[in-house]
């Protein structure tokens, strides 16, 4: 087997391993009491309801977040930033763009999104992985 033969191997196995511990820990995730669960496969956790109006897909939202891995490790935060982003919510992940939508302003909600919501088989910065499940804390601040 050449170098390259066994680098693929070990890509292919990466993204199935990936795969197969996101979805086991989806699986257990559902059953906890307040987990909502929704065909498309999002999974959400009502911290906080809001009261105010829910954006389109066409908004540019501004939200808190904060992303880690099922590991827990951080990936990215605008609460240790200590500063809102804001975007249009229809150039995000789908998970997003889906979750959001779903959202009163003042909400806040936890985020588990399976690989095929988030970025599937691509490598996203330095700790998403191909294959990645991640989880969001998200406050919909305005749009």
């Amino acid at each position: 087997m050449s170098l390259f033969d066994k680098l693929f191997q070990a890509k292919e196995e990466k993204l199935k391993a990936n795969l197969e511990e996101g979805l086991a820990f989806l699986e257990e995730n559902k059953k906890r009491p307040g987990v909502v669960c929704l065909p498309s496969g999002l999974q959400y956790e009502i911290l906080i309801e809001g009261n105010g109006n829910k954006p389109a897909a066409t908004d540019v939202v501004t939200c808190h977040y904060h992303g880690t891995l099922i590991d827990g490790r951080v990936f990215d935060s605008s609460v240790q930033r200590g500063q809102p982003a804001s975007f249009p919510l229809n150039r995000v992940i789908s998970g997003w763009t889906e979750a959001l939508q779903l959202m009163p302003v003042g909400s806040k909600r936890k985020l588990f999104l399976p690989p095929h919501l988030a970025y599937g088989e691509q490598q996203a910065g330095a700790l998403i992985t191909p294959n990645s499940t991640l989880i969001f804390e998200v406050e919909l601040l305005g749009f």
